[in-house]
C-alpha cells in the first residue's frame, strides 16, 4: 500500500491520531501538509499555521490538487447534562463540525481535481452506544456522521470518497485524564472485548488505507475502530 505522489492534508496533526496519520502517510511516500495551531515538527511534512475557529485564507497555499483530507481535531467534555453550558455545546460543535465544514469547503475544488480523492473524519463510539456524560461530544460527532454521509452521496459523482472512523477511548492527549493511573488504564482495558484501549496508530493505519487506492471502493461508511466495544458482549 503506497501513497506515493499523493498530496495529503492532515488538520490537527499536533498530536494523537492526526500526528500518527501524518507520520504514517510520510512513511508511505505521500506529500504531507499538516495544519494546526501548533507545529508538530514532523520531519518531511509541510506545516501550515491554522486555527479552525478563526480560519481565513491559510489553506490557499496548498497545492492545486489534493488527494486526501484528514480532519482530526476533537474534544472531550464529559459532564452531566445539567452542568454543560450552552457555550460548551457550541464549542464542541465549532471544533468538531463547523471546523470540518470550513476545511472541506476550502478544499473541495482541490479534491475534485484529483479525480479520485478521499476524506476521513472522526466520530466516537458514544454516538451509537449512548454513554453517560457524553451528550455534548456525542451530539457534535453525530452531526459529523450526518455530514459525512450526505457528502459521500453528493460527492460520489466527483469520485471523492468520504468516510468516518469512530473510535473508543484512545491514548491521546485529549484522553490523558481518563488514563491517568494504572487503575484507570486497567479498567479501560477490561471494558474492551479485545482487552485493551486504543492507540493512535490503530486509527492511523486504517486512515492511510482509506487514503490509498486500495480503499477506493469504500465510501459513506461509519467504521467502528473500538476493540469490539460497540458490537460485542463478552
Amino acid at each position: 500500500m503506497s501513497l506515493s505522489g499523493k498530496n495529503i492534508l492532515v488538520v490537527g496533526a499536533s498530536s494523537g491520531i492526526g500526528k500518527s496519520v501524518a507520520e504514517l502517510s510520510l512513511l508511505k511516500s505521500a506529500n504531507v501538509f499538516v495544519a494546526g495551531r501548533n507545529d508538530p515538527k514532523i520531519s518531511g511534512a509541510n506545516y501550515i499555521s491554522l486555527d479552525v475557529n478563526q480560519m481565513s485564507t491559510e489553506l490557499d497555499e496548498l497545492p492545486e490538487v489534493l488527494h486526501g483530507v484528514v480532519y482530526a481535531p476533537g474534544s472531550i467534555n464529559l459532564k452531566p447534562f445539567h452542568r454543560i453550558k450552552l457555550e460548551d455545546f457550541q464549542a464542541d460543535m465549532n471544533i468538531n463540525l463547523f471546523g470540518a465544514i470550513k476545511v472541506l469547503q476550502a478544499c473541495m475544488g482541490r479534491l475534485k481535481k484529483a479525480e479520485g480523492a478521499s476524506v476521513i473524519l472522526y466520530s466516537t463510539v458514544a454516538v451509537n452506544m449512548g454513554m453517560n456524560f457524553h451528550s455534548s461530544i456525542a451530539a457534535a460527532k453525530g452531526a459529523v456522521e450526518g455530514l459525512a454521509k450526505s457528502l459521500a452521496a453528493e460527492w460520489a459523482g466527483m469520485n471523492i470518497r468520504v468516510n468516518v472512523l469512530a473510535p473508543s477511548l484512545t491514548d491521546t492527549p485529549l484522553a490523558e485524564r481518563l488514563l491517568a493511573t494504572d487503575d484507570k488504564k486497567e479498567a479501560s482495558n477490561k471494558r474492551h472485548p479485545i482487552g485493551r484501549y486504543g492507540q493512535p496508530s490503530d486509527l492511523g493505519h486504517l486512515t492511510t488505507l482509506l487514503l490509498s487506492d486500495e480503499g477506493s471502493w469504500i465510501t459513506g461508511q461509519i467504521i467502528g475502530v473500538d476493540g469490539g466495544m460497540s458490537t460485542l458482549r463478552t
